[in-house]
């Protein structure tokens, strides 16, 4: 296998319709809802896919229905097959 090194990446999910509909309720309550179904979204797609203790989130990106997650290289391959997730790109470092 791999470097157990992790690297910072971003995930980006793919079309749900239920983060659409909680995207358009744009009322204190809507914005709540929306955040903790993200959160949890995320949270599992990573517990499913991942194993406990091995990986970081480091925030949950709403408004792209997205979040960064600190994993090696080789979790990053495993992830870009898990169900749901569009994108896995590495956030590289400009000099």
């Amino acid at each position: 296998m791999g470097s157990s090194k992790t690297h910072p990446y971003f995930v980006f999910m793919s079309y749900d319709p239920e983060y659409e509909r909680l995207r358009a309720d744009r009322s204190k309550r809507g914005a709540y809802e929306l955040d903790l179904y993200v959160s949890r979204k995320h949270d599992q797609v990573l517990a499913n896919t991942l194993e406990p203790g091995t990986y970081k989130k480091t925030s949950s990106l709403v408004i792209v229905d997205g979040f960064a997650v600190e994993i090696t290289d080789d979790q990053a391959i495993v992830l870009r097959s898990a169900k749901g997730v569009r994108v896995v790109d590495k956030n590289e470092q400009v000099p």
